[in-house]
């Protein structure tokens, strides 16, 4: 498990976006990192092992990792990647199109199943080739709706990764599924609205059993937990970034109470939100 009163949080970012061409050895030295951007690596050749969060992976080449803002990375000793990796915050993806927003949703709603994509070789080759075009677009001297254009190179990157991630999953696109990712992209926009499966149900048209069963299904989950795995990563973020009152935090979550919101915490993480914010005070220090 990572020692979090270690972890650092990464430095902003100008326009809450980089690119930056990784080659050779990690620095060991480096802590483990909160990101408070989306990341994506591209692992052209690698070895050693990465850290997300409770789990680690091997680095192995011919891969993408995705990673969402709050999460912890942490690459362990002798780590060595060849390849690019992409940050980015949602003030630069509102520059891109709203019909990426699928794209964005469907990969980094819930990364937990997403977090690594094996890249065959077609896939690697076109792949590196975006990237690359969108790191030398990034290094050239400023110019008018500079990152707008590297908004749209962005989105052409998700939509290509999102297709592979489709191709993995047999099926992805059968209506089980597609309903499936609607459901995800609901909760990613209305949770702070409502915590209730059946208010989601009825936005789709089916049942709430129904709704239950086919998350299950797709992910592992139930509804419920999908739902309540948003509002608690962002009860986290809240308690752990901001300065916000935890009674502000609970009613920006539509708790009814504060004494609500406390219990529902405590039920997942076994510590109060005052406890919690105590706990990760010093990250980032």
């Amino acid at each position: 498990m990572l020692n979090l009163t270690n972890a650092i949080v990464e430095v902003e970012l100008p326009d809450a976006f980089a690119i930056n061409y990784l080659q050779g050895k990690i620095d060991a030295q480096l802590p483990p990192s909160r990101l408070i951007y989306n990341r994506i690596i591209l692992v052209e050749d690698g070895e050693g092992e990465l850290q997300i969060d409770e789990m680690t992976y091997p680095v192995l080449g011919n891969e993408l990792f995705l990673l969402s803002k709050g999460q912890v990375i942490y690459f362990k000793p002798d780590c060595k990647i060849t390849g690019y990796e992409i940050c980015f915050g949602d003030y630069f993806w509102e520059r891109s199109p709203a019909s990426a927003n699928n794209c964005k949703s469907v990969l980094f709603n819930n990364t937990a199943v997403n977090q690594v994509l094996p890249l065959n070789r077609p896939d690697k080759k076109e792949i590196c080739a975006l990237f690359k075009t969108l790191r030398h677009e990034y290094l050239k001297t400023n110019y008018i709706n500079k990152t707008d254009a590297l908004a749209a190179y962005l989105k052409i990157i998700m939509i290509k990764i999102a297709n592979i991630n489709a191709s993995l999953i047999k099926g992805y696109d059968n209506q089980e599924k597609m309903l499936y990712r609607k459901f995800i992209e609901l909760i990613s926009t209305q949770y702070q609205k409502t915590h209730e499966v059946s208010e989601y149900a009825s936005q789709l048209g089916i049942p709430a059993r129904k709704l239950s069963e086919l998350s299950r299904r797709c992910s592992g989950s139930g509804a419920k937990d999908l739902i309540n795995g948003q509002i608690l990563a962002e009860a986290k973020r809240s308690l752990q970034f901001s300065s916000s009152p935890i009674k502000e935090i609970a009613f920006q979550l539509n708790f009814s109470t504060p004494e609500q919101f406390s219990h529902f915490f405590k039920k997942y993480v076994s510590a109060s939100p005052a406890d919690y914010r105590k706990s990760h005070i010093n990250i980032g220090m």
